[in-house]
């Protein structure tokens, strides 16, 4: 935990806390001597002036305190929320440069929560840090002082109460602290099943799963909360034993300073701050002893933290990259015997892969489910990294630019069509976040979307709901490609972004972008199913079980390729209409 916190909090607010805490404490620790030299020194002799003169000086000693203690209370919860706001922004840096490889490690579901409840954990036990475990150690030896100061006879008692503390406290967190652990573990699992009921509710329904998926959270809830339950049952105990010891400690103050006092070896008012002393180094054994039962969960939550920052990126870039101005600038890609396996697979999931193509030309990719095309393409933007051979783009290989530059030649659509909260204007310009109307409107029009954005829905103000709830699956294809060309880009990749358009938008949508200035420049790179999509594309490439089985124009492959036959036959039975 300390390993998260030395990077990202101001030790110079730190140090302030401490001065503030220890002021604090002086100020607590000197109250007592004052009670005792009223009852003694005043009351006992009847002199009403040191009375008031002390009286006064506790209000300031007091008052100053509780200075202290607002200073303290200040640097400690504003140090832990920013150290808060510092982990989530790191761990938010770190996952927006996973590669998927790295992600899928982890899990969405695990990755929420460690950057939601793993961080409030963190921030919760270092508010307790700066506050309770520096007042504890310091008001613990002070006051211990101060009581052997008082009555050195007395202190003896401590030598039984202590000890039996430690002992009850240890066995207390022997049984707390694993369970804590589990606790975590277990959060995931409900932040699991619960995004994915969320995620699939329309699948559940469907098929009448929702009791079934009801009882699955059910299961993990209760597992939780029984497990909560035993550990706060547990921590629970902590409490009535630190009664327990307290009363019986100043049961035998009291019994055994009131024989001091009969023999005259004890005043009544030093009695008084004894007791308080005594009160304080229980009370801060306590606090030091619920420190120790919480930061165990915190110290999983913080492995847990440490385990996404301390990954070792699989996607890197180059110690000496390429500089971006040493690119060229006409465009073009090449495979050159790319081999890929994915990790721990047995066999390759792409073999051999060799083809080319350059400014102006597409490249569609067909084949069937599990062929290997998305495979394909996601390793052009070093989503992955290939096991054997080259990637180049604009004549340079991928992994000698930094991810930076690579991502800056490519426009890519991914297979699911992901918007964002906020207006079609604002998530156009995740594309080109300079862009202007004009332009969002050209790459609207090319896409098919400007027919249903709307003036009288908006416009480009047009609210988009989380997700893009409230478009259709084609709409929002639509308006993913539009991002995607909205882009300047060397390189534009549509991967299956056209399954869920109709065969005459499908069409003008391909004519759009095959008459655009912008497009006639690039590379176009097409993943689809449907012949009708790929049929006027370049170069075609036919994959079957990760290879490259088929190379060449609509009309080579159909005199050539039988597997291109088939799929052209199956899609014609379906009355797929090839429209070239």
């Amino acid at each position: 935990m300390f390993k998260l916190a030395k990077s990202r909090l101001s030790w110079w607010a730190v140090f302030g806390a401490v001065v503030f805490m220890i002021l604090q404490v002086a100020c607590d620790l000197f109250l007592p001597t004052v009670t005792s030299n009223i009852v003694d020194k005043g009351i006992a002799v009847n002199d009403i002036g040191y009375i008031w003169h002390q009286g006064f000086q506790m209000i300031f000693v007091s008052f100053l305190g509780l200075l202290a203690a607002g200073g303290n209370i200040y640097l400690a919860a504003t140090q832990s929320m920013k150290m808060g706001r510092n982990i989530r922004n790191d761990l938010f840096t770190k996952v927006m440069n996973f590669s998927d490889e790295d992600g899928n490690k982890f899990g969405e579901s695990s990755l929420d929560t460690r950057t939601t409840n793993d961080v409030v954990q963190i921030q919760n036990v270092m508010v307790q840090i700066l506050r309770m475990m520096l007042m504890a150690p310091i008001m613990l030896i002070g006051a211990g002082v101060m009581a052997y100061i008082k009555s050195p006879s007395l202190t003896t008692i401590f030598l039984i109460s202590l000890p039996l503390l430690a002992v009850l406290v240890g066995i207390i967190m022997y049984f707390a602290v694993p369970l804590f652990k589990s606790l975590q573990k277990k959060t995931d699992k409900i932040n699991l099943i619960f995004r994915e009921g969320l995620t699939g509710v329309r699948v559940i329904r469907s098929f009448n799963q929702d009791e079934f998926e009801q009882k699955r959270f059910d299961v993990a809830n209760k597992d939780f909360a029984k497990t909560g339950m035993k550990v706060f049952t547990i921590v629970s105990f902590i409490m009535p034993v630190m009664t327990l010891i307290l009363s019986l400690t100043n049961a035998a103050i009291i019994w055994y300073g009131g024989k001091l006092i009969g023999v005259q070896a004890l005043e009544v008012g030093n009695l008084i701050s004894f007791m308080t002393y005594s009160a304080q180094i229980l009370i801060s054994f306590m606090m030091l002893s619920m420190i120790f039962v919480f930061i165990p969960r915190a110290s999983a939550s913080a492995e847990r933290i440490n385990e996404v920052l301390d990954v070792d990126d699989t996607i890197k870039d180059p110690k000496q990259p390429v500089p971006f101005a040493q690119i060229s600038k006409n465009s073009s890609l090449v495979f050159d015997h790319v081999n890929f396996r994915y990790t721990g697979a047995e066999r390759l999931s792409l073999i051999d892969v060799n083809f080319s193509a350059k400014a102006g030309q597409t490249v569609a990719i067909i084949g069937g489910t599990g062929s290997g095309k998305s495979t394909l393409v996601n390793l052009i933007p070093r989503l992955f990294d290939p096991e054997s051979g080259q990637i180049l783009v604009n004549g340079v290989t991928n992994n000698a630019m930094t991810q930076h530059d690579l991502h800056s030649l490519i426009s890519i659509t991914q297979q699911k069509a992901v918007l964002f909260s906020g207006t079609v204007r604002e998530n156009m310009q995740f594309g080109k976040p300079d862009a202007t109307d004009d332009e969002i409107w050209h790459a609207l029009k090319v896409a098919q979307a400007a027919e249903f954005i709307t003036d009288d829905k908006g416009g480009l103000d047009y609210v988009v709901e989380q997700d893009g709830a409230n478009f259709s699956g084609g709409q929002r294809q639509r308006l993913v490609i539009a991002r995607t060309i909205l882009k300047k880009a060397s390189i534009y990749i549509f991967d299956d972004s056209f399954s869920a358009l109709d065969f005459k938008t499908d069409a003008q949508l391909r004519m759009s972008l095959r008459d655009d200035e912008q497009i006639q420049n690039a590379v176009s790179v097409i993943v689809a199913q449907r012949i009708s999509t790929v049929a006027d594309a370049d170069i075609i490439l036919v994959m079957n079980e990760g290879k490259v089985v088929g190379q060449g124009t609509h009309e080579e492959l159909v005199a050539n390729n039988q597997i291109y036959r088939d799929i052209l036959n199956s899609q014609i039975k379906k009355e797929d209409v090839v429209d070239a």
